[in-house]
């Protein structure tokens, strides 16, 4: 069974690139990630690690506070 706070952090992932209009592909290469990786994060599959939150959240221009829900 997943860990609902990853599934929660992994769709505010998906509501904030969808609102920026980025693909989960453009996504992940602004991050420097895997794009089948960032696939498992927003469906809340992998716990990652605060190196990549960090990615993320630069790549979206966000602070990291507003991917944690």
């Amino acid at each position: 069974m997943r860990d609902q706070r990853l599934v929660n952090f992994g769709n505010r992932i998906r509501t904030i690139r969808k609102e920026k209009n980025l693909s989960q592909e453009e996504l992940a290469a602004l991050a420097n990630i895997d794009r089948s990786y960032m696939g498992h994060i927003e469906r809340g599959e992998k716990n990652v690690t605060l190196t990549k939150i960090y990615q993320i959240a630069d790549a979206l221009r966000i602070p990291v506070s507003n991917l944690l829900v």
